[in-house]
């Protein structure tokens, strides 16, 4: 049985009160025992006629002097200024405090902590990598080292515009994927604010709405996920546009390229295509690093070669016609839906959705010109070794 109550709480009282509550009869201040003895202290007070208490810890962490303290000062802020709520109040500085611990989250941290809690209800185990893919290739050039608390419009908008209009089905992803993560990092209060992605009532107002934009004709490509059985079915055929056309899938150069591509230019040592600047759209000369399946197909052309190129065509001393491969892939193997030079974007579409390379590396991968500055400034020489581990794994996805 517990010990008479005293006018005000005592130590002695304290230590064998038994359940219930207890006024220290000073400031608002309770003492609450549960039905298992667990002791905690409370404030008791009123916000516009509602009832309210206030927790203000464990007997074991709060002494009987210093929880007085505590509700002296809230019963004098209380006093003061009737509307002043303290549990709001202290939400608020439990807000504050996270944001100063969380004050440098990055983009590429709240990814990251994204992506492995919404793994556990994908149902299809490729959208985590679908999703870091992508974000790596468009988004972490830009905004990735940032702290989500920086992040702007402005940032949303460079690096969504090059790919606005170009790839619209794709940069319309990418949007909503930031914007999911950016939502994320504000429920987790990891910044304040307005969410700089999103497109209602915001972005909507910036970019022409993605169902408006003249689409542009691109040359009808292989959806990259069948890329296996075409490339199977394309083995089985051994004539000299055939061997053509793998090659140049696997090294996703330019038609033009492939049928003026001469022995001089095949460096066996470095495993190098070293195109000259005539042989090139553009202009500028490129080099390809080369996988082991195409120094497979050189190999076997160099045994019999009869003239400097290395893809040999009907007339004395030539090298394929221009057509030669379109008959192939068309006529030969049926697929009459299809063009050549779409296996360039069926290679891009690979390598944004399945790889984690940079964009301005697939883009050089292809000799583009790299249009964003950001990009430049990452952009060192030519980058053929990381060209080089995306063409190995190019050739291993086609297997």
């Amino acid at each position: 049985m517990s010990a008479k109550k005293p006018k005000c709480l005592t130590n002695l009282f304290i230590k064998s009160a038994k359940k219930g509550r207890y006024s220290d009869n000073l400031n608002n201040l309770y003492l609450q025992v549960t039905a298992t003895g667990l002791k905690s202290w409370l404030f008791r007070y009123s916000i516009y006629s509602a009832r309210r208490e206030m927790g203000l810890g464990r007997i074991e962490n709060l002494s009987l002097s210093d929880a007085r303290k505590k509700a002296s000062i809230l019963f004098q802020q209380k006093r003061d200024n009737p509307a002043f709520d303290p549990i709001n109040e202290r939400q608020k500085e439990q807000v504050q405090s996270r944001l100063v611990i969380n004050k440098d989250k990055t983009f590429v941290e709240c990814m990251d902590e994204f992506i492995a809690i919404k793994c556990t209800e994908w149902t299809n185990k490729k959208h985590a990598q679908q999703w870091t893919n992508s974000l790596t290739t468009y988004a972490l050039p830009f905004v990735g080292k940032l702290p989500v608390k920086t992040i702007s419009t402005e940032h949303i908008k460079q690096l969504l515009k090059p790919i606005w209009h170009t790839k619209t089905e794709t940069a319309t992803r990418v949007r909503n994927r930031i914007e999911q993560i950016l939502d994320f990092a504000l429920a987790n209060q990891y910044y304040q604010g307005e969410n700089p992605a999103r497109w209602r009532g915001h972005l909507d107002k910036i970019l022409p709405k993605p169902t408006k934009i003249k689409k542009v004709k691109h040359h009808s490509a292989l959806p990259y996920r069948d890329i296996n059985t075409f490339v199977s079915k394309l083995r089985t055929h051994k004539s000299m546009s055939a061997y053509a056309l793998e090659f140049l899938i696997l090294t996703a150069a330019r038609t033009g390229s492939v049928i003026k591509a001469n022995w001089k230019e095949i460096d066996f040592d470095n495993r190098v295509w070293s195109i000259p600047a005539s042989h090139m759209k553009g202009g500028i000369a490129h080099d390809i690093p080369l996988n082991d399946r195409a120094i497979e197909i050189l190999d076997h052309l160099h045994e019999s070669k009869v003239n400097e190129f290395i893809f040999v065509g009907q007339t004395k001393g030539g090298g394929l016609s221009n057509a030669a491969m379109d008959k192939c892939l068309q006529v030969t193997l049926g697929y009459d839906e299809i063009t050549v030079h779409g296996f360039r974007s069926t290679f891009r579409d690979w390598a944004g959705e399945e790889t984690a390379t940079p964009n301005f590396v697939c883009e050089m991968a292809l000799a583009h010109k790299i249009a964003s500055e950001t990009e430049k400034s990452y952009r060192r020489g030519d980058l053929l070794e990381k060209r080089r581990k995306l063409m190995k794994e190019w050739e291993v996805f086609m297997r």
